[in-house]
């Protein structure tokens, strides 16, 4: 007996008296026939990561020795090897200081995420992202750290930083929480309490030109501020209030509890593969299309178990090993790192959609603050992305440009998702060169 299904086919139960639904899997009947969108035409949404970790890859053992196709990782990023076909890892750039004093640990991730060290109140960007794809979802993106800290390089400018989530548990009940609705519900009623708070907010929109013609030019910018994230707020009841789009691999993630936080760096790999799993989850339930990870602050302070010797200086007080020909403690931290980036692609990898899986129209980000952690050189940064965007660029390349300013790889990322940008960047960090060799 044939039964017909749909997207928003739902199974229900009961649970200790309560009704219960629980949506499907994304079926390849919910597909067209390639697999790649949905039956009725529409496009399964890009998602974007932002993945950093603090103090790079060992110089010299992370950069692939041919460019193009074909590349084989570096031995410090040999943890990776198996997303060769899916990973693109660009070598050779830098980020220009225009004789503004070196940040040790600052200017890296301000270069590279924000396209400049001398202008602080640019936004990360993921954000920029994040306005041109996560405008209709419910969190406009989520940032996590895994150190038990919550800075993060996510910021809409100088002041307006966008706190880390460090545990895991807290990022669980934020996203499925009593706030959560399931997107392939056949019901939805609206939350009265968000349409309480949606009118309250709604009340004062009027009384806001007049209160900031009355005010300095330095409280205008507070003030204006100030009401940019009570618009974000307003948009996103805006969206508690309608009705989701069915996403039929969205799977309520298990409850998650009982977290160990802190520095020791085998703690916080477990605490970011929570969040890997949170995060992909999220996007595949279309809470949200972008996100920024911290494995570790730039100048990191993560230790190995039993060893009160931090990350941060291993890479300035170990001695370079002279049969190995770096610093072993500080290589071990490398591949650590590499090991957790391939943690997180492949909790993207296991969620199925038709014939392909969430990572097909994902693309992961990875950078760091500097080339060399031990002299903190702006040289030859390490980057590299996983995923493809939905098709917004290939994959599987080495690409080398060495003394161009990093800048150029954030410039066509941002392309890739749609951001309407030409240009990227500050002074010599400015380019309007995208890397068109990766540009689907």
């Amino acid at each position: 007996m044939n039964t017909a299904l749909n997207r928003r086919t739902v199974l229900r139960g009961m649970m200790g008296g309560t009704a219960i639904s629980v949506g499907l899997p994304l079926l390849d009947c919910f597909l067209n026939t390639h697999g790649d969108a949905l039956a009725d035409g529409g496009a399964l949404p890009k998602c974007f990561v932002s993945w950093f970790q603090g103090l790079a890859f060992v110089p010299g053992y992370w950069e692939p020795k041919t460019t193009g196709a074909n590349y084989e990782p570096g031995p410090h990023l040999r943890a990776l090897a198996p997303l060769k076909s899916k990973m693109n890892v660009y070598s050779g750039m830098k980020l220009y200081l225009d004789q503004t004093p070196a940040n040790a640990h600052g200017s890296g991730p301000a270069g590279v995420l924000q396209g400049s060290v001398s202008h602080p109140n640019l936004p990360s960007m993921d954000q920029m992202v994040a306005d041109a794809i996560g405008t209709r979802t419910r969190f406009r993106s989520l940032e996590v750290s895994c150190d038990n800290g919550t800075d993060a390089f996510s910021r809409r400018s100088a002041t307006a930083v966008n706190a880390a989530e460090p545990d895991p548990a807290k990022l669980y009940m934020r996203i499925f929480g009593p706030d959560f609705r399931d997107p392939n519900a056949a019901d939805f009623t609206p939350d009265p309490a968000v349409m309480v708070r949606k009118s309250v907010l709604s009340s004062i929109k009027d009384k806001r030109e007049t209160l900031i013609q009355n005010l300095g030019s330095l409280d205008k910018a507070r003030v204006d501020e100030y009401f940019t994230s009570l618009r974000a707020l307003e948009h996103r009841l805006e969206i508690e209030l309608e009705k989701p789009r069915p996403l039929e691999a969205c799977v309520m993630h298990a409850k998650v509890e009982g977290i160990t936080l802190g520095k020791v760096m085998e703690d916080a790999r477990a605490t970011h593969n929570l969040h890997a799993s949170l995060l992909a989850h999220a996007m595949a339930c279309g809470q949200t299309q972008v996100a920024h990870l911290r494995l570790g602050s730039s100048a990191c302070d993560l230790r190995r178990r039993g060893s009160q010797q931090v990350y941060h200086m291993y890479t300035h007080e170990e001695a370079v090993d002279p049969v190995l020909g770096y610093q072993k403690e500080v290589a071990w931290f490398s591949n650590q790192s590499a090991e957790a980036l391939f943690d997180f692609v492949k909790a993207f990898e296991g969620i199925r959609e038709g014939t392909g899986t969430l990572l097909d129209r994902a693309l992961i980000m990875y950078s760091t603050d500097c080339g060399n952690a031990r002299t903190h050189t702006l040289e030859n940064i390490p980057m590299l992305t996983i995923g493809s965007g939905g098709g917004a660029i290939k994959t599987g390349l080495h690409v080398n440009a060495t003394s161009d300013p990093i800048t150029r790889v954030g410039l066509t990322l941002m392309q890739a998702m749609g951001v309407p940008i030409g240009q990227w960047g500050m002074v010599s960090n400015t380019t309007s060169k995208t890397i068109t060799e990766i540009l689907a």
